[in-house]
């Protein structure tokens, strides 16, 4: 597992997993003065901006937890990760953790991780055409292919429902799987039709004159919760403190990337390529403390539409 997450990363960060920290699945001490290390699976993107400024601010550290980042290609390789303890904690997109509980994984929520600002136009994922794209409207991407990050999970489901709204048929769009980063290039070229894109990626296509025909996010639920932290259940029973210690950090976390903006901008640079220009443009998320549970359900019920569950998913098994 840890070799297929290494090969899904992007660039490889440089807080990666040490060999002889192998303590995955049980906060292993990391030193003599009692500091827990703990594996998190992050995915290359602008979401998970507050947890490299909390590293930086010793937001963790003064919780005696020493973080260890790995990058993957989405939240579908993180969850078997830390289903599998190759991680201790994850990100991961709220429709990946349903699609793991109703498969019987025992993964639990234990800290917001992103929301979307809930305002069309000014949200931070977006389907992208190019500028002389026929597509106008979310109907009209009934018959085009689309590029998702991974297949069904929380983009087609949420694009789905923005053809829906828009009275379109989404029976015939023809999803693609294509890494975030890799998005910009995937649409110039034509390969695709439209590809649902995140900051900084959405950014850097509009850099490239491309435009938003669909607000998913938006369209899915009022201020959807994007994506949340997760553990496995037996961390959890095993060692409710570090959990707690952990939750507790990412939500300092959440709150000073809420009252620093600059400083998300800042730290996205450090963990991606983007440019200045375009880290100055992009529309930041949300990150507010409380996960949304009235979206996460409405997620489920568009995710049990689109059958993409083997069971109907627990969302009170989830958030426990």
């Amino acid at each position: 597992m840890r070799r297929q997450l290494a090969h899904a990363s992007m660039s490889a960060i440089a807080i990666a997993l040490a060999a002889t920290t192998a303590a995955c699945g049980g906060g292993g001490e990391a030193g003599d003065g009692g500091t827990d290390a703990v594996s998190v699976g992050v995915i290359p993107i602008v979401d998970v901006a507050p947890i490299y400024l909390g590293i930086e601010q010793g937001f963790f550290a003064s919780r005696d937890i020493e973080v260890e980042l790995t990058e993957a290609q989405g939240g579908a390789a993180i969850v078997p990760g830390v289903a599998a303890q190759e991680f201790d904690f994850g990100f991961s997109n709220i429709t990946s953790l349903l699609l793991a509980q109703s498969a019987g994984l025992p993964v639990e929520i234990v800290a917001n991780g992103v929301a979307s600002t809930g305002v069309a136009g000014e949200d931070f994922g977006a389907v992208m055409v190019p500028a002389d794209s026929p597509i106008q409207t979310p109907a009209d991407l009934a018959a085009a292919t689309v590029a998702v990050n991974t297949l069904n999970n929380i983009g087609d489901t949420t694009i789905r429902e923005s053809v829906r709204l828009d009275d379109g048929d989404p029976s015939g769009i023809g999803f693609t799987e294509v890494a975030f980063p890799d998005m910009p290039a995937q649409l110039s070229a034509g390969n695709v039709d439209a590809a649902w894109a995140v900051e900084p990626f959405k950014s850097m296509i509009e850099a490239e004159g491309g435009r938003p025909v669909a607000w998913n996010y938006v369209d899915a639920a009022p201020d959807l919760t994007v994506a949340a932290y997760f553990t496995t259940s037996q961390l959890s029973q095993e060692d409710p403190d570090l959990v707690r210690r952990f939750s507790e950090a990412i939500a300092e976390s959440l709150q000073y990337a809420t009252d620093n903006p600059e400083a998300v901008r800042d730290i996205l640079g450090t963990y991606t390529d983007i440019s200045p220009d375009i880290r100055a443009a992009l529309t930041l998320p949300a990150f507010p403390a409380e996960v949304n549970r009235a979206s996460v359900e409405r997620l489920a019920e568009l995710g049990e539409a689109d059958g993409i569950f083997e069971n109907p998913p627990d969302v009170d098994a989830l958030l426990p």
